[in-house]
């Protein structure tokens, strides 16, 4: 097993027992950093003497003395991490990420030191070889064939040589992953884009130039500051007139952690190298094959037959799209370049289809767009009724909670909300758990939902554009999965599904943002309380292919870079990584100057900071199943309770408990039709 510092737990490290707050909620006003770390340290030690007595049993291997006992073990670390977890992302400071730094090998080395022993695998290896003989339940099966197979891909069959040095590469991963994640946070910061002069801001409504002067004021700078979202497209520039000021932020956006101090060129290459080697090490050609050994996808041919029969048509659309910009830029006397794009996409927009994002903002403010919209729609389709807790607290003085329950008044969770950017707070948004629901455990799910929208100046409202609109019905499909989970062990527990189906649920969840009902009861202007006008909604359906292209070309792009870094050899260095990245791109067929990846090697946060290695692919794969589930909850009249009730129990509920494609089939009665993505995207017609 790993060595790491000998720490005592603190009488007063409020992180040492069970939350007494409602749910399991950790105790945050009390959690200091410091309490972070010696839990974290303590945790891996309580662990190590857990699995320590599992293998001092004189007992035979069974279920329940081998792998219940590793359900059940870890808990003051998983309680750790849960919140630590989270500070590091959304809270960041000097000190979490030193601790952060300091964690993340040791951390890296307990997981081999249990993964790695050969005398614990063997117990489980007997295990699963009796597992159809021994009575066990369906889900008490697969936790079985879970943990087989979580052993083996971690290793397990390795000889001593071999698990000696797969614990040094993961240590090194770990500690470059690290490293990419704070560099990114850091170098995004220091590329927010500064303007003097209001004027320059022309094209901006008052409350997006108000949230400029905000972030500026909280940096503590003079005038107005951008600050930088994680994809390469960045939403203000689809408003602003000054041509510089977009270049300006196009090139900061495309150029961060790019060079200088927090340069995550070697980074990433290294990260890809040793990723390789592991592969290798581990009998597999590379790291992607590593990862489609547990997919739903399965194989790389798979991966490569879907995006390939995609790529001819998404650049035939984008060209179009690219074809009918340049004339609209021509009429200004503009050479259309990458940064032109948005703009005079949203120029065609509001001429062919009377769809001006500015003017729908005041329709979508952030807390009746959540109450009377997501939480309005998730009561229809699923019971659940949300309510405030004031009297419960965040992480930070942004995060609200909310506790739900069913129908029949049945408790199910809490659910925080973190919407606001801020520095320290790392870009995107995503959905994240304090606590998972388990029966084993005896606990219900604390979730929690983070995306980066600017907050409205002092004492005015939060406006969202559509595009944000989107995202948090997105991000609340993922807390959906969470709140719903009804499964034994915590193993399979709402969203812990296979990469490539773990966007399915959000992405169907998206469909209810524009849905009549729901967009009805939310979409009011903000000052006057009047509907969304219906020619309105119209245009917006209208113009729902516009854009498709661009949007498809660039999500391809960066699922083909994923892809590519992920399938090198560990003979094959690379010494320049922006010129490794363009290869890859021409190679692909996916190189247009004007349409850059959504994530480029340096800020492509998810593949070398976050779970989505070889795996970002997972969202177009995912969304052939959204886009099918959508048409049949169509089919059968939509925003039903009996729809909701059926979604929920027999896919949302059983979380990774079932084989994915099983929990789809249960839905939908069949395999997944590829058509109505197809359509959705504009591809078939193209």
């Amino acid at each position: 097993m790993s060595t790491v510092e000998t720490v005592v737990l603190s009488a007063d490290n409020p992180l040492r027992s069970i939350s007494v707050l409602p749910y399991r909620l950790p105790p945050f006003d009390d959690i200091t950093p410091e309490h972070c770390r010696e839990a974290l340290l303590v945790g891996m030690a309580e662990q190590r003497s857990e699995v320590a007595s599992i293998l001092g049993s004189a007992e035979p291997p069974t279920f329940e003395n081998t792998v219940v006992e590793l359900e059940r073990s870890g808990a003051l670390l998983t309680r750790a991490w849960n919140v630590f977890g989270n500070l590091t992302s959304s809270v960041s400071t000097p000190r979490v990420r030193e601790i952060e730094r300091e964690i993340a090998p040791l951390d890296a080395a307990h997981a081999d030191a249990i993964r790695l022993d050969p005398a614990l695998f063997a117990r489980i290896d007997a295990v699963h070889a009796a597992r159809h003989e021994s009575g066990l339940d369906a889900e008490s099966v697969r936790l079985v064939e879970r943990y087989h197979l979580d052993f083996v891909l971690a290793g397990a069959r390795l000889d001593e040589a071999g698990r000696t040095r797969l614990t040094e590469l993961n240590q090194e991963l770990s500690t470059l992953s690290t490293a990419f994640g704070q560099n990114l946070q850091l170098a995004a910061e220091a590329s927010a884009v500064r303007v003097d002069d209001a004027a320059d801001l022309d094209g901006l409504d008052p409350e997006a130039i108000a949230g400029a002067a905000a972030a500026a004021a909280d940096r503590r700078v003079d005038g107005y500051l951008i600050s930088l979202l994680l994809p390469s497209g960045q939403p203000v520039l689809s408003k602003l007139r000054n041509r510089e000021l977009r270049r300006r932020i196009h090139e900061a956006s495309l150029g961060r952690a790019s060079a200088g101090e927090y340069d995550n060129r070697p980074v990433a290459a290294r990260i890809a190298r040793l990723r390789a080697e592991r592969a290798r090490l581990l009998g597999f050609a590379t790291h992607a094959d590593v990862v489609l050994a547990d997919s739903t996808a399965r194989t790389t041919a798979a991966v490569d037959a879907m995006l390939a029969s995609m790529v001819p048509a998404s650049v035939a659309n984008a060209e179009a799209e690219a074809a009918v910009l340049a004339e609209v830029a021509a009429r200004d006397g503009v050479a259309l370049a990458a940064w032109d794009w948005a703009f005079y996409s949203e120029r065609v927009r509001a001429e062919r289809y009377a769809v001006d994002a500015t003017a729908l903002r005041p329709y979508f403010e952030l807390d009746r767009v959540l109450t009377h919209g997501v939480f309005y729609a998730a009561e229809l389709l699923y019971g659940f009724r949300f309510t405030l807790r004031p009297d419960l607290r965040g992480y930070h003085p942004d995060v609200r909670v909310w506790e739900v329950v069913d129908a029949d008044g049945v408790e199910v969770g809490l659910y925080l909300g973190d919407f606001f950017a801020r520095e320290g707070k790392r870009g995107g948004a995503w959905m994240s758990s304090f606590v998972r629901q388990s029966g084993l455990l005896g606990t219900r799910p604390v979730v929690v939902n983070n995306l980066n929208v600017s907050r409205g100046a002092a004492g005015q409202p939060t406006l969202l554009t559509l595009e944000e609109v989107n995202t948090l019905f997105h991000e609340f499909g993922h807390a959906l999965h969470g709140l719903s989970s009804a499964v034994t062990y915590p193993r399979f527990a709402g969203t812990a599904v296979p990469r490539d189906f773990v966007e399915f649920p959000s992405q169907v969840n998206e469909m209810w943002a524009l849905w009549p009902q729901v967009l009805g009861n939310y979409a009011r202007h903000v000052e006057t309380g009047e509907l969304l006008p219906t020619a309105v909604v119209e245009a917006i359906d209208a113009a729902r292919l516009w854009g498709e292209g661009f949007g498809t070309l660039e999500y391809l792009a960066a699922t083909l870079l994923d892809q590519a870094w992920h399938r090198l050899s560990p003979e094959t260095d690379v010494a320049d990584p922006i010129a490794f990245e363009r290869a890859a791109l021409e190679k692909a067929g996916v190189a247009l100057a004007l349409v850059p990846p959504r994530y480029r090697t340096t800020y492509f946060q998810h593949i070398f900071a976050g779970g989505y290695a070889a795996g970002y692919y997972s969202y177009i794969w995912s969304e052939v199943l959204d886009a099918d589930t959508v048409e049949w909850f169509r089919e059968n009249g939509g925003l039903r309770r009996e729809n909701g009730d059926l979604f929920r129990s027999r896919l949302l509920a059983v979380g990774g408990s079932v084989d994915p494609l099983e929990a789809f089939r249960a839905v939908r009665g069949r395999d997944a039709d590829p058509a109505p993505l197809l359509r959705r995207r504009g591809l078939a017609r193209a």
